[in-house]
């Protein structure tokens, strides 16, 4: 087999997929995932690891796949990431661990996202029980706010590190964003309560429920707590703040997403969730929220188009994904900006109102500016539209932090270890860099972690 031929894991028909919530993704059989690995040139000095923000081995898992040990493969996977299949669903590989791979100068990179689940997938169908290793313990108690990506990844590394840790969460349900707002055909919400099952056994004690700020105060958990960390997210709904947003149908994608994922719309009539769906849904964004919405809606029976002000070129999801969209049906309508709700007498919504766009120079983001083309303003008919353009941060949370120092944006402040201008709290993830993605929160949480055990043990 040719080093460029990569093996590409099993996918469902998308015209079956497109029907159910099920996993899209059937991954790898264990044979497919030994000739993958086999491609691994296990390089001297690995550059794929310097593009994983959490560091994993990566030569190191691969090779004991290639040599069929699974189960020592699953050791060095767990060693460095308490999330892994997870993360071998969600992250970014190609512009991350695969970006770096130097098989991209002479075909593919490695499927090292594909590999990681599937060493994931294999212990957790095989019964592989975790490791758990705890340094010695030690009488110091910290706090995590949020049980996100960053919250757990943080909790997980203080608590093999012989901290208590308390994690408190707003919502009915541990893990954030991969909860919340990524749908089950993506992530299922089995591996999530898997992966979190994982840090229960470590001694993490998840109290969910609890919105801080408002079931308690931050002061209580100053004066409680040894060290606070804060893994939020950003989850506040953006808006375009267009003409007609108040209208029947005008969703926020946080929103949409959070009444199918956590309220299980995707199980209705089982579910009776108060999510509305009309025969057409036009999704307005071109990241990987955008993508969710816009698959979720389709499976929920609408017809679906996505509209992007600039073209697929610059879209910022994920290339896979676009892929999947056009597979099930999704359609796009590029180089399209909406700039009006167009409602009925009851408020109910019918229309956007569009104008037609142009790429000029590119902008700060490095990619090319949308320009209007004069008098190309059209109607697009549709009964529900979901905005799917970023989220801000939670301000009532943050502003009753005394002395909490918030950048320009309303994102905390903190060093390049998550420590924040008040000396025992730590901050990381969306809540200090603005959305990003799993991997970097994870990264975030672990740094922020060694940075507390060093603050603790001064």
């Amino acid at each position: 087999m040719a080093l460029k031929d990569r093996v590409n894991p099993i996918e469902r028909n998308p015209k079956e997929r497109a029907k159910d919530f099920s996993e899209v993704s059937l991954g790898y059989t264990e044979n497919l995932a030994i000739i993958e690995a086999k491609r691994c040139l296990q390089c001297k000095i690995p550059t794929c690891v310097k593009g994983c923000p959490v560091g994993i081995d990566i030569p190191g898992f691969i090779k004991q796949i290639a040599n069929e040990k699974f189960q020592e493969s699953y050791k060095i996977l767990k060693k460095y990431n308490a999330l892994p299949a997870i993360c071998g669903r969600v992250c970014p590989q190609e512009v991350q661990c695969e970006g770096a791979c130097v098989l991209n100068k002479m075909g593919k990179p490695i499927a090292i996202g594909s590999l990681e689940r599937f060493v994931a997938d294999w212990a957790s169908k095989n019964n592989i029980k975790d490791e758990i290793k705890i340094e010695k313990k030690l009488n110091k108690k910290i706090a995590i706010i949020g049980a996100g990506p960053s919250g757990l990844t943080a909790a997980s590394e203080l608590a093999k590190s012989g901290f208590l840790v308390d994690v408190y969460e707003t919502f009915s349900e541990p893990g954030g964003v991969l909860i919340y707002g990524i749908p089950e055909f993506r992530l299922p919400k089995s591996i999530v309560k898997k992966e979190v099952d994982f840090l229960k056994e470590l001694g993490v004690n998840i109290l969910l429920n609890i919105p801080v700020g408002n079931a308690i105060e931050p002061q209580e958990l100053l004066e409680k707590y040894d060290a606070i960390f804060i893994g939020v997210g950003a989850g506040t709904p953006k808006f375009m703040n267009i003409e007609g947003t108040e209208l029947n149908g005008v969703y926020s994608a946080n929103e949409f997403l959070t009444r199918i994922n956590l309220m299980k719309a995707y199980k209705f009539p089982e579910y009776d969730t108060p999510v509305k769906i009309g025969k057409n849904v036009v999704v307005i964004g071109g990241g990987n929220t955008a993508m969710d919405a816009a698959r979720s809606a389709l499976r929920l029976g609408a017809n679906v188009t996505i509209i992007y002000r600039r073209s697929e070129e610059e879209m910022p999801a994920r290339k896979a994904e676009i892929h999947h969209a056009k597979e099930e049906g999704v359609k796009f309508q590029l180089l399209t900006q909406p700039i009006s709700y167009i409602g009925d007498k009851e408020g109910n919504l019918i229309g956007i109102k569009c104008v037609k766009m142009k790429l000029g120079q590119p902008d700060k983001s490095g990619r090319r500016k949308p320009i209007p083309i004069e008098n190309s303003e059209f109607i697009i008919p549709t009964e529900i539209a979901i905005e799917a353009i970023g989220t801000n941060p939670n301000k009532l949370l943050l502003s009753k932090f005394e002395g909490l120092k918030l950048n320009k944006w309303g994102y905390i402040q903190t060093n390049e270890y998550g420590q924040t201008s008040i000396p025992k709290v730590f901050a990381g993830g969306d809540i200090v860099t603005g959305s990003a993605t799993v991997i970097l929160a994870m990264g975030a949480g672990k740094k922020a972690a060694k940075k507390i055990k060093e603050f603790l043990n001064d």
